[in-house]
């Protein structure tokens, strides 16, 4: 909006307009002076940065002798220098250029306004300056929104390309510009969409984990939101601890792998897990995807199939001459309990009591619970139809990798 009522006189004006270029050369000396940054800054980007220091006080003298309309005072200081410059001159640096130009134009406007034009200039500068500040918060403000943008969509990409599990040089470069070159200790944990904008889901992941000390990729797909952890110490603890910014239902977090190169296996255990957690209804929240084999098996995991017989069925098989194994099968399908079990084996009570405790130290299930002997129900009739036993373990670890 015009205020003419602050417009200087004629001659005013015209002192204003030839000292235009000895004002700019004046702020950048000042600049070069007084901040070290500036004089870090490679001869390219000084010359954009006293580009923009020449540019402001143009614009301020073209403002102050003109309509004094804020309108083009973007466009004309900061259109001046590339976009990119935003990425190698913090806010706080260009907030010390403005004050630096606002200075000089101060220190200079007392012998450069007429009689009487003095009070004049001195607000023009105030609320030039004020503009000026808003101008540039403004232009950072886009920048950091299109950096958000584009910060998103690679993170996107990222976790789409390790749900694929296509860990290829994009991926990695992408990872890179992320701040995920080096990270370690990673798993990934899917649960349900809460009822909320993805934005806001995303934004509330990045900032609880911020919280816990974790790094955090996330993606929305459809009904599960899938985030990728890393430097996870206890997975469980940090999947509880980002709980509620999942939705009602399981909360599946997959093993920890050694980067996020290898994060595919850990995406497709957490991602089979939650598939399969409505057949466990009474399952932990959250729980380990190593905790649903069973269910995941059901559903036609192949690795999860391989894993309880490598971690089941060949030890049991393997151990006390074949003792375990037909313990737990005269336990497990007979369902004659303690008594029972003896009988059909001719064995003492506190034999079968025995071997029952050394199957859960040997394979980490405990055949009285009844989904840890549902578990290893399924992996004893897995491990019956698998290949012949010289191939069932190497095939199973093959599997899982």
């Amino acid at each position: 909006m015009a205020i003419t009522r602050n417009r200087p006189s004629a001659a005013t004006r015209r002192r204003f307009e030839r000292a235009a270029g000895d004002l700019g050369a004046a702020a950048v000396q000042q600049m070069e002076t007084q901040h070290e940054w500036y004089r870090a800054l490679a001869a390219e980007e000084r010359s954009w940065v006293g580009l923009v220091a020449q540019a402001g006080i143009r614009s301020f003298i073209e403002w102050f002798t003109g309509s004094q309309d804020r309108s083009h005072v973007t466009a004309d200081v900061f259109g001046t220098a590339p976009r990119e410059l935003t990425r190698s001159i913090s806010l706080g640096q260009t907030l010390d250029l403005v004050r630096t130009v606002v200075d000089v134009v101060e220190r200079e406007s007392t012998g450069l306004a007429g009689r009487g034009d003095e009070v004049k200039v001195r607000e023009a500068v105030l609320r030039y300056s004020r503009e000026i500040a808003f101008s540039a918060a403004e232009v950072y403000a886009h920048a950091a929104e299109a950096r958000g943008a584009w910060d998103a969509r690679l993170e996107a990409l990222v976790v789409d390309a390790v749900i694929r599990g296509e860990a290829d040089d994009s991926m990695q470069s992408r990872a890179s510009a992320l701040g995920w070159g080096t990270t370690t200790d990673v798993c990934v944990i899917v649960g349900s969409t809460p009822e909320q904008a993805p934005a806001q889901v995303v934004d509330r992941l990045h900032r609880d984990a911020k919280r816990l000390g974790v790094e955090v990729l996330v993606a929305i797909h459809g009904r599960r939101v899938v985030c990728i952890t890393g430097q996870v110490e206890d997975p469980l603890a940090t999947a509880s601890a980002l709980g509620d910014c999942f939705g009602d239902g399981p909360l599946v977090v997959g093993p920890v792998v050694p980067h996020l190169y290898a994060a595919g296996r850990s995406a497709r255990a957490a991602l089979s897990g939650h598939a399969a957690a409505p057949a466990w209804p009474k399952s932990a929240r959250p729980v380990l995807s190593d905790d649903l084999l069973a269910e995941r098996a059901l559903l036609g995991d192949l690795p999860a199939r391989a894993m309880l017989i490598a971690r089941v069925y060949a030890p049991l098989a393997a151990s006390g001459g074949g003792n375990l194994l037909e313990t737990a099968a005269a336990y497990l399908d007979g369902g004659l309990g303690l008594e029972g079990t003896a009988r059909e084996l001719f064995v003492h009570t506190n034999t079968v009591r025995y071997r029952l405790g050394k199957i859960a130290d040997t394979v980490g299930y405990d055949l009285t619970d009844p989904h840890d002997a549902q578990t290893v129900r399924l992996a004893l009739a897995y491990g019956r139809v698998a290949p012949e036993p010289s191939t069932r373990v190497a095939r199973a670890q093959r599997s899982t990798l």
